[in-house]
């Protein structure tokens, strides 16, 4: 799905960009240009990028609950 459609980013190459390592927001408008034309693509990524960033804390809560 589109996101933002001045620059044409998807939640796919956001979710990818998170998982390289954009941390925040102003990271991932240097990377992929999100939210730096009109800005209403901010919120909508600003979610996808915290949904990856909890999927990535509760996998690795599992990970560390798992006896070796």
């Amino acid at each position: 799905m589109y996101v933002c459609l001045c620059t044409g980013v998807t939640d796919r190459e956001i979710r990818s960009a998170v998982e390289d390592g954009c941390q925040s927001m102003r990271q991932l408008g240097k990377e992929l240009g999100v939210g730096r034309q009109c800005g209403r693509c901010a919120a909508s990524a600003r979610e996808i990028m915290r949904e990856c960033q909890a999927e990535d804390y509760l996998n690795l809560a599992d990970m560390l609950a798992t006896p070796a």
